[in-house]
């Protein structure tokens, strides 16, 4: 059943609201986003907002046998995917985080990574990876840094504000993390 279409009152009563994590432990990938939309803090769901194009590109890239609608964001669990978010509180637009909150969602997430243990975090912003993993130079893809066990990815920001990347772009990013897991041996 897709997300209810939330009025423009409830839109803007989720400023600085949260969407839960979808996270357990030993997941393949635990797909993490800069912060949530306050559409998606209204409707509850991440990636939410008409426009994101990440349920296309997970579909597109074979993460996903069908896409998804943002309302069943929890079966992602079944396939063995997570998300959360770098910083946990709902904005209108990225650009409202300053680079300390983005920093300190660093330690937040290092806690979630430590806990839980996926085998890779995929970090979808560029920009923002940048500056909350103090990577100034990082590029899209697989970093040379890990977290614990955990190998870190950096994927293009899937928003539609992102023109940099367009949706055959983006699942073509997305898909080498799709084909380096398959290529890896399972414990």
């Amino acid at each position: 059943m897709p997300c209810h279409k939330p009025t423009k009152t409830e839109i803007q009563a989720a400023y600085n609201q949260k969407v839960p994590d979808i996270i357990g432990p030993n997941l393949n990938v635990l797909f993490c986003g800069i912060n949530a939309s306050i559409y998606s803090a209204a409707v509850g769901h991440h990636f939410a907002r008409p426009g994101n194009r990440l349920w296309k590109a997970l579909y597109r890239a074979g993460f996903t046998e069908r896409l998804l609608d943002p309302s069943e964001d929890t079966t992602l669990l079944d396939r063995g995917y997570g998300m959360t978010n770098i910083v946990a509180r709902a904005t209108a637009r990225a650009d409202e985080l300053d680079a300390a909150e983005l920093e300190q969602g660093y330690y937040e997430l290092v806690d979630k990574i430590e806990q839980f243990r996926p085998t890779c975090l995929a970090v979808l912003g560029i920009s923002a990876y940048r500056i909350a993993f103090k990577q100034p130079k990082a590029k899209v893809g697989p970093q040379a840094i890990a977290i614990n066990d955990t190998q870190v990815w950096a994927l293009p920001n899937p928003s539609g504000l992102n023109a940099h990347y367009q949706i055959d772009d983006l699942a073509t990013a997305y898909r080498e993390l799709f084909n380096a897991l398959s290529d890896t041996p399972s414990p």
